[in-house]
């Protein structure tokens, strides 16, 4: 059976409209935007993610500023190639999208229901790099393959804290795993060596929870999985 989103990428976001639709592109004539969505954090800060999405499954009225949405897809990325280097870029790109009524939304907030998560099984495609911050905290960054069809993978970066910080030290390339966690962004200042800085913003999955597949299918797909 071939891999389908459902079983090896997907994720649940509910948040509210920020910001203007942007054309992204367009294939066999049907157009993709790119909007951003504000999900709140129980800290009460907010990841600000894009999705990507067809003009055939929204409408203007949908994509207004201030509106809940309830969006179902993928996490994906894609190189872009910027000032003579490539760039990984990350977007959700969305295959349904309902609208939330705000007495659906206090519902949500009252039942501490899951408005963040994202599930991928993939392969570790690059050695997992351990750290620790000045007040011991431990992170471990983690780059996982992730198959889509017609033999193209999501290259998506992730982060692991703590005994799952620990334990992704040791992960070889090429072994399979299943996390599980949410999509967020975080800002980063990135200096040039002309001595210049600006302002970007990254996207990546913070892991909430991790297993390894054991299987011995592992071993024979890991032989295919490029580093990058």
């Amino acid at each position: 059976m071939d891999t389908n989103y459902l079983e090896n990428n997907y994720l649940t976001l509910v948040g509210k409209v920020t910001g203007e639709k942007r054309f992204s592109h367009e294939i066999y004539g049907e157009k993709f935007y790119v909007f951003d969505l504000s999900i709140q954090r129980l800290s009460g800060n907010a990841d600000i993610i894009p999705i990507t999405v067809s003009e055939r499954i929204v409408n203007d009225e949908m994509l207004t500023i201030g509106k809940d949405l309830l969006v179902k897809g993928q996490f994906r990325s894609y190189n872009s190639y910027e000032n003579e280097r490539n760039r990984l870029i990350l977007t959700v790109f969305a295959k349904d999208i309902m609208e939330v009524e705000e007495q659906e939304e206090n519902e949500i907030a009252k039942k501490d229901m899951v408005t963040n998560e994202v599930v991928l099984i993939g392969y570790v495609c690059k050695k997992p790099i351990y750290r620790q911050t000045p007040f011991g905290r431990e992170i471990a960054d983690l780059l996982l393959a992730v198959n889509r069809a017609y033999n193209k993978s999501d290259y998506i970066p992730s982060i692991a804290w703590g005994r799952n910080a620990r334990f992704c030290q040791n992960l070889e390339v090429g072994t399979q795993v299943k996390i599980v966690g949410r999509v967020q962004s975080r800002t980063y200042e990135k200096k040039f060596e002309d001595g210049t800085s600006e302002t970007r913003v990254a996207y990546e999955v913070s892991i909430g929870s991790l297993e390894v597949i054991d299987t011995e299918e592992t071993e024979q797909k890991a032989d295919r999985v490029e580093a990058v």
